[in-house]
């Protein structure tokens, strides 16, 4: 049966992932006294990524700040807190866009705990991992939960243990902590979900009033842009949507046997594919946390926030009703403020304020 596909468009309906990643944030002001962090660009090598059909670096960049006493007491051991960065960009753009080193150096400067803060790159040729298990993208799950976490604590003076670890993320990245959160709390002893997208399971198709001649168009000349590429490179000058659609086939709907980019789409010759589109509501957090609230039962703190002008506003809701209703202890603030306006303010003001309070910091601390 046709649908009026308009695949382009129905990405925001299907992932909900908002149509400008990270680009403009508020600065926060310079705190008077804040002493700088130690900033080391690093390369991690991640097991978990060899073999990937996509042909991804196994080798990735990593930004590791370390706090302003690191260097000066040689036996003093830290917290760290992992945070993961949204669709298109890379941690090193990220950077820029929460304003770091300044925010990090800010929230200490303001009576934050000193902690070690990892931003790893998961940035991919379609423009991101989706921080999913994929054998065509790689198992970004595995590298942030198990690859980055041995190499940071095997080269730096961390607190190995599980309640001295703090993940967050935003947007894109927020879905990874949504997701590798609930994986992982062997790993993480605190969480914190910054405007999440791709929660929620969606089904394909244009959002609720597109044109039907307009979206039999789009969804045309998507498939033939995506019969075009010949590898995943050649996806660079793609549009944002485009590339967000074939990044989520391929973290979603990988296909060993579908080259030359081994993935399944939702749509095949203008017809839906179920079985694709109920792999994708597979990896919805709505549609399988109800499998890990044993899993979350075992955080210390769990806290979310979302602007109030934010789209995806509605399911970092529902996603805090849900921990709700099974009596799990979190919080969730809703802010003024765009997707991306105030990331940098939440970054210094409330996410690293909420670690400090919420990691161990010694290695005793239970």
């Amino acid at each position: 049966m046709k649908f009026p596909g308009l695949i382009i468009l129905s990405l925001a309906a299907a992932t909900a992932l908002p149509l400008a990643a990270q680009v403009q944030t508020e600065v926060p002001a310079v705190v008077p006294g804040a002493k700088p962090v130690s900033v080391e660009p690093i390369k991690v090598h991640g097991v978990s990524l060899e073999g990937n059909l996509e042909g991804e670096a196994v080798d990735r960049d990593v930004i590791v700040f370390l706090p302003p006493g690191y260097n000066k007491d040689k036996h003093r051991r830290y917290p760290v807190v992992y945070a993961l960065h949204g669709f298109s960009i890379g941690a090193e753009q990220w950077t820029h866009e929460i304003h770091m080193p300044q925010t990090i150096e800010g929230a200490f400067a303001q009576g934050a705990k000193e902690m070690i803060v990892v931003l790893p790159d998961s940035k991919t040729a379609f423009g991101g991992s989706m921080y999913s298990s994929s054998v065509t993208t790689g198992d970004f799950e595995e590298f942030i939960a198990r690859d980055l976490v041995a190499y940071v604590d095997a080269h730096y003076r961390t607190i190995p243990d599980r309640l001295s670890r703090g993940l967050v993320g935003h947007s894109m990245g927020g879905y990874g902590a949504s997701r590798i959160g609930m994986k992982y709390p062997d790993v993480f002893g605190s969480l914190y979900i910054m405007s999440p997208c791709c929660i929620s399971p969606r089904p394909a198709g244009p959002p609720p009033g597109a044109d039907a001649q307009r979206a039999e168009e789009a969804e045309k000349k998507f498939e033939e842009t995506v019969a075009g590429l010949k590898s995943a490179a050649d996806a660079a000058n793609l549009p944002f949507f485009t590339k967000a659609q074939l990044a989520t086939a391929a973290a979603w709907s990988p296909d060993p046997k579908n080259p030359p980019l081994y993935f399944d789409l939702p749509m095949k010759d203008g017809v839906p594919q179920p079985d694709v589109l109920a792999r994708w509501t597979a990896n919805a957090p709505l549609a399988f946390i109800d499998q890990y609230i044993g899993n979350l039962r075992q955080y210390r703190a769990i806290a979310m926030d979302v602007g109030d002008q934010d789209g995806l506003r509605v399911d970092t809701k529902k996603l805090h009703e849900i921990l709700d209703n099974y009596g799990l202890q979190n919080s969730l603030e809703i802010y003024s403020g765009t997707h991306t306006s105030a990331v940098a303010d939440r970054f210094q003001n409330h996410v690293i304020p909420f670690f400090s309070q919420n990691l161990c910091s010694t290695k005793d601390c239970k």
